[in-house]
């Protein structure tokens, strides 16, 4: 493969927005591809995954080529060698061997926090609480993502869009039977331009978070409530498991991400759902006693979905982490009085961490056991290939 200069500066100025100047990876990304419409498939390809594929090795990278803080070219240089890819001699690259290369990863290989390529605090923290485990989750949130999509089953089956995507558009996917309304990309590739999509056909959608909405054991009539909804992509789930039937109060603390499950619910052909910003301790205390499901998919570190959002673990910070807790156990404390007697909720995490899973849902459950019990918990781990996720699924019997 040869390496083009306009191309190779679109990466550099990516690194240097998401490692300087703190900004999201997949925003960056965004903004760099629509800078340039003249770029085809193949080169917006090789932006995105080189600036993703750097900031996931950025320590390794950064360790075994020696270089400085700011020197984003010598990381390319090394993602070059790493992936057997001549670089031109440009003089960011002078003085780069893939002898001495090689010879310091062999020296440094067996620190997994440098192998792995996280940071200090976080691989103790990980240590800590996953033990043994932690070895085999870390190495498998370094894998690149699998593109999944969810297939709306309001619109039609699962069998009716594989066969369009592979007919109509020549995209092949797999569909696994552990994930009833799940495909699986067989190769990455922008499937937003597609008429499927603009149809409102399915949904991009991890097949780990796929599990959460039907956890919850929705039905269709029932009044349920997502508290935690975002731009909604569990909530669309909800509906189409509702048949469009009953009623679905989807709520957030950020009233622009609610604009947006508008819009998505649209395509979705989705009538049943209301949404509605929390906009102080009123809106829940409105909300008591009314829901018959009620979804807590609460905010967390993310550290389930890093194969996703790799630059989430230069992000992350031990404060952020304590924050994340006191905001989880509050949310559960406070929007769970949402819940009817007899109601079932589901408090979720894409977190690998149980301080922020089952350590949450056991506080919550010690004060409150005159009221409420645990029914089933499940946890998805990134090893099983996809993203990392819990879920515990909790009855109020007063």
């Amino acid at each position: 493969m040869k390496l083009y200069r306009n191309l190779s500066e679109a990466v550099i100025q990516g690194l240097q927005l998401i490692f300087t100047d703190n900004k999201y990876a997949d925003k960056v990304i965004e903004k760099i591809l629509k800078s340039n419409p003249k770029w085809g498939a193949r080169d917006r390809r090789f932006i995105a995954e080189t600036i993703y594929d750097i900031v996931r090795w950025h320590r390794l990278f950064k360790e075994i080529s020696e270089a400085e803080d700011d020197d984003f070219w010598r990381l390319l240089g090394v993602w070059c060698l790493w992936n057997n890819t001549e670089f031109p001699d440009w003089e960011e690259f002078a003085g780069l061997s893939r002898k001495k290369i090689e010879a310091n990863y062999e020296k440094l290989k067996d620190i997994r926090k440098i192998r792995e390529s996280i940071p200090d605090w976080l691989d103790e923290l990980g240590e800590k609480e996953l033990g043994k485990d932690w070895d085999t989750e870390l190495a498998a949130l370094n894998e690149e993502a699998k593109v999944v999509l969810r297939v709306n089953t309001l619109k039609l089956s699962r069998k009716e869009l594989q066969e369009q995507l592979e007919d109509i558009e020549n995209i092949h996917t797999e569909a696994p039977n552990e994930f009833p309304d799940a495909l699986i990309l067989e190769q990455r590739q922008n499937i937003f331009t597609r008429q499927q999509f603009k149809d409102g056909l399915f949904e991009v959608q991890d097949a780990g978070s796929q599990v959460i909405a039907p956890f919850l054991k929705p039905e269709p009539g029932m009044r349920v409530i997502d508290a935690c909804a975002g731009a909604g992509g569990k909530t669309l789930q909800l509906a189409a498991l509702m048949k469009n039937k009953g009623r679905i109060i989807a709520m957030d603390t950020e009233a622009w991400k609610l604009d947006e499950l508008k819009k998505r619910a649209r395509r979705a052909g989705v009538g049943n759902i209301e949404p509605r910003a929390i906009e102080s301790s009123k809106t829940i205390k409105r909300l008591e006693n009314s829901a018959d499901r009620l979804l807590l998919d609460v905010p967390c570190s993310g550290l389930g979905v890093i194969k996703r959002n790799p630059d989430a673990k230069w992000k992350l910070t031990p404060e952020f982490m304590e924050r994340v807790k006191e905001l989880q156990q509050h949310i559960l404390v406070d929007y769970s009085t949402m819940l009817k007697k007899d109601g079932l909720m589901v408090y979720s995490t894409c977190s690998l961490l149980p301080s922020e899973n089952e350590k949450q849902v056991e506080l919550f459950l010690e004060s409150r056991k005159d009221k409420f019990e645990l029914m089933d918990q499940k946890w998805i781990k990134p090893s099983e290939g996809f993203d990392g996720f819990y879920m515990a699924l909790i009855k109020r019997f007063n």
